[in-house]
């Protein structure tokens, strides 16, 4: 009697949210910024990109925003992205829901009263810009981008120009906003602490190249006196070059 085996489902093949193949970048007659960089982000992972000035990490961000086009490599990215800048870049002539809704005309008022709820800007709805702490400034720029409800949301040392306490309050923000909404995110920062307390991976770049990348595998929230954390710190500072 013949014996059928019983079917075996093959392992479902996730495809990444972003995929980088082969991206070089470079400004003139210059040396290339970016050196055939290969780069893959998972939805719902939260990888953090640090390096040198000058290592390529800005102008990767570019490309990835469409701000810079890509003259050779390849790039696939979901169509709902946001970015948050260093500087909040709000408009002073518009109101703090206005700036949030800004682009899309169709975005009704209680909506942007809704994701300013969710930074705990809403009692600052009809603000004007000028009147905001940089923290405030911040929120708001983070409400703006989530209100396109991005599946990659890329962040460019939107922390670097706030002060110790205000940094602290928005990397707790950043990570639970995260864990709600689950899209792909980019940070770019300098701060190795920052990068281990809120990413799954750290990516070294180094002349346009990735030198490093670091899985992250601490439970949530983080400690910095974790011995795993003081060990990753310093695995991380060796890749960035820096011996404590």
């Amino acid at each position: 009697m013949n014996q059928i085996s019983p079917l075996i489902a093959a392992p479902a093949v996730t495809q990444p949210a972003v995929s980088v193949r082969g991206l070089s970048r470079r400004f003139g007659n210059g040396p290339r910024v970016l050196n055939q960089l290969n780069l893959d982000i998972a939805q719902g992972e939260f990888v953090a990109l640090l390096g040198r000035s000058g290592s390529g990490k800005s102008t990767l961000l570019r490309t990835l925003s469409g701000l810079d086009p890509v003259t050779e490599g390849h790039i696939s990215c979901p169509q709902e992205i946001s970015v948050v800048f260093q500087e909040s870049r709000l408009l002073p002539w518009k109101k703090v829901w206005q700036n949030v809704t800004l682009g899309r005309n169709d975005t009704p008022r209680d909506q942007a009263r809704h994701v300013l709820e969710e930074v705990g800007l809403a009692h600052r709805i009809d603000a004007w810009p000028l009147t905001l702490s940089g923290g405030e400034a911040q929120r708001a720029a983070l409400a703006r981008a989530l209100i396109r409800e991005p599946k990659f949301l890329m962040l460019d040392e939107p922390f670097a120009a706030l002060d110790a306490l205000t940094r602290l309050r928005m990397q707790d923000l950043v990570s639970a906003l995260w864990q709600r909404h689950k899209s792909a995110v980019l940070l770019v920062t300098h701060d190795v602490d920052e990068a281990l307390l809120l990413a799954d991976r750290a990516v070294v770049l180094e002349a346009g190249r990735i030198r490093a990348e670091l899985p992250i595998p601490l439970p949530r929230p983080r400690r910095h006196a974790d011995p795993v954390f003081v060990r990753l710190r310093a695995t991380l500072l060796e890749h960035l070059g820096v011996h404590e």
